[in-house]
């Protein structure tokens, strides 16, 4: 249930939530990031411990297996990644290890995952871990592992949400850690609220606004996710022939919309699914929608021709005998936590 409370104290104070749909892969051995390096979108070779980064695993067709978030540590990198691909993943990542010092771990179930959110969540983290000064700005993906009772807690800087905190701990502890958050001051929300948040922020999930049919140009995670500077990987042939041959070209983006009424129907949320059009023709598609407290406004992502993609360009949403004006918007629609 979406608790207008909660969602206030994400945006004035700072709310912790679960993360039940992210998976947690554990890459350890000597040969890790040269490894990762020949697979990844991203540039792991220039990680460190403290330090990581946001990539893609792609098919040699350039499509999508998964998105993840990359944390370098002393001992080996922590991977995010969606919880529906865990395992795969895994299993795929472990087949192509031959003679490297490489293994691979699913530890989702070992390691619970916390988000922290809000514009004082770096400062209820320090009140919760005890530890003032340890936390304050991090760059992003960079990370701390901070003492935690008779464990540790790693503190990561988040994207996903719009800035904000990722903490990781043995799941023994997580109660624990709970607890201690609600006492240093974060309320706790639900992924109603978590969903809000994403959506504001501009930032495709995989799954829901990108799939195995993606290609990450599509999703416009370019920026964020690869390296053009780097050696190969897989599928980077595809990314650099439509980068350099094709202009970077792709027929479809995914944009933000604004939702509004078209004559007498009655504002609401479209579907996922629901069809974006132009005059009579179907131009492109919902991927997620919702009611932001902060515009007022429904607000949505969702994929358009190419033709159609430039902000300020007006569509209709079709859903059932409704239909209801969209406008195509720049993201974030809200501003990113400055923390």
């Amino acid at each position: 249930m979406f608790l207008r409370t909660h969602y206030d104290a994400a945006r004035s104070g700072a709310v912790w939530l679960e993360r039940p749909g992210r998976g947690r892969l554990w890459v350890a051995g000597a040969d890790r990031l040269s490894y990762l390096q020949g697979l990844l979108t991203n540039d792991t070779r220039t990680l460190g411990p403290g330090r990581g980064c946001y990539a893609a695993y792609l098919t040699p067709q350039g499509r999508m297996i998964a998105d993840m978030r990359l944390y370098d540590m002393d001992d080996g990198l922590l991977m995010t990644l969606p919880a529906s691909v865990a395992a795969a993943v895994r299993d795929r990542l472990d087949s192509l290890v031959f003679s490297e010092d490489v293994r691979v771990e699913d530890r989702t179930a070992a390691l619970a995952q916390l988000g922290l959110h809000g514009p004082t969540a770096a400062a209820v983290a320090e009140r919760a871990l005890g530890a003032p000064g340890a936390v304050g700005p991090l760059a992003a993906f960079h990370h701390r592992r901070l003492p935690f009772g008779d464990t540790t807690v790693v503190v990561a800087a988040a994207d996903e949400l719009g800035g904000g905190l990722d903490l990781f701990v043995e799941a023994p502890h997580a109660a624990a850690l709970h607890a201690a958050l609600g006492a240093a001051g974060a309320v706790a929300a639900g992924a109603e609220v978590a969903e809000v948040l994403r959506v504001e922020a501009g930032v495709p999930e995989f799954g829901v606004d990108m799939d195995e049919e993606t290609i990450p140009l599509e999703a416009g995670i370019e920026a964020r996710a690869i390296s053009f500077t780097k050696g190969c990987y897989v599928g980077q042939e595809v990314i650099v022939r439509v980068l350099h041959r094709g202009q970077g070209r792709v027929v479809r983006h995914l944009v933000g919309l604004t939702i509004g009424d078209v004559g007498p129907s009655v504002s609401a949320v479209p579907a996922a699914g629901a069809t974006l059009r132009v005059e009579s023709r179907d131009v492109g598609r919902i991927t997620s929608a919702v009611h932001s407290p902060a515009l007022d406004h429904v607000i949505a992502l969702g994929y358009v021709h190419r033709d159609f993609a430039e902000p300020g360009t007006r569509l209709v949403v079709a859903q059932g005998g409704a239909a209801l004006s969209a406008v195509v918007t720049k993201t974030p629609f809200v501003p990113n936590v400055e923390w």
